[in-house]
């Protein structure tokens, strides 16, 4: 795996979120998903919650990102 990175403010992120066992959170932020984040994978609703976040809709079919 590559080097992870991590934008924005990382309190807000899931993966925080899951250290603190904060799940009624994730729930809240990963109903509608629209972003997976190229560390982990792990999907939310917005870019905000991810630590290195792409939206679905900047990915083409061969898995190339549009913009990052």
């Amino acid at each position: 795996m590559a080097d992870t990175k991590c934008t924005g403010d990382h309190s807000i992120h899931i993966c925080e979120f899951a250290k603190q066992e904060k799940f009624e959170i994730i729930k809240g932020v990963t109903g509608a998903p629209a972003a997976i984040c190229t560390n982990c994978g792990r999907v939310a609703n917005g870019k905000e919650n991810l630590c290195s976040p792409v939206l679905f809709s900047e990915i083409l079919k061969d898995g190339v990102y549009l913009s990052r």
